[in-house]
């Protein structure tokens, strides 16, 4: 097995309701380094497919870039995940988020149908053809299954989004806070976080266990 636990973590913005979940993404940084590891974040070069306001809810009119929403996630630290090449990591994990079905993909508004954005379907690709486990969270497992076709994910125990999964080839597991699913044919781990009714503490046990769950699968 590696020692290196070198990572690649893909976001989507900043803000739940429009780009990557933040607790989800600050708690995968976390557990990337508690358990040894290294990180370098990336996120696509792109306009966010709108923008919403956190306090109310309601979508405001402006434009923002997902590269550099992300970048206040990562405190600047940032690359375009055009420059990302799985050849030079041992994982890949993926927070969720709405940016993840509005951003990196349009799931959010095409279900099964939906397509993935070329960069994030290109690296996905990448980590199963080389082996390198991927770690999924939230509503990110449905987004990997539009890519890998057959996967087994969880996405907690949403009822219409498990439909989607399995609409596009895959296969659904429900689980509860914390539990993972691992589908070791694809080296992809997934957990729930907050497609379930979770607190803060819910997040950070899942984002540490399907931390462990990928680094448990690194060559």
């Amino acid at each position: 097995m590696s020692t290196s636990k070198k990572t690649a973590i893909v976001l989507s913005g900043c803000g739940v309701f429009d780009g990557a979940e933040i607790h989800e993404a600050t708690f995968t940084m976390y557990a990337v380094m508690k358990l040894g590891g290294t990180y370098d974040v990336y996120a696509p070069d792109i306009a966010q497919y709108h923008v919403i306001n956190h306090l109310s809810g309601d979508v405001v009119p402006e434009t923002r870039n997902v590269l550099v929403e992300s970048a206040r996630i990562s405190r600047g630290k940032i690359q375009n995940i055009s420059n990302l090449d799985m050849r030079y990591y041992d994982a890949l994990m993926f927070p969720g988020g709405f940016g993840v079905a509005k951003n990196l993909s349009n799931l959010a508004f095409r279900g099964a149908d939906c397509s993935v954005n070329s960069d994030v379907e290109r690296v996905i690709r990448q980590a199963v053809t080389l082996k390198k486990p991927i770690g999924a969270l939230c509503i990110s497992p449905a987004m990997v299954s539009r890519v890998v076709t057959g996967a087994e994910v969880t996405v907690g125990q949403d009822e219409y989004t498990a439909q989607q999964i399995t609409k596009m080839g895959g296969k659904h597991t429900n689980t509860n806070h914390g539990e993972v699913v691992i589908d070791k044919k694809f080296k992809l781990a997934t957990t729930p976080c907050y497609m379930l009714e979770a607190n803060i503490l819910n997040i950070a046990d899942g984002a540490m266990n399907v931390t462990e769950a990928v680094f448990s699968m690194i060559e």
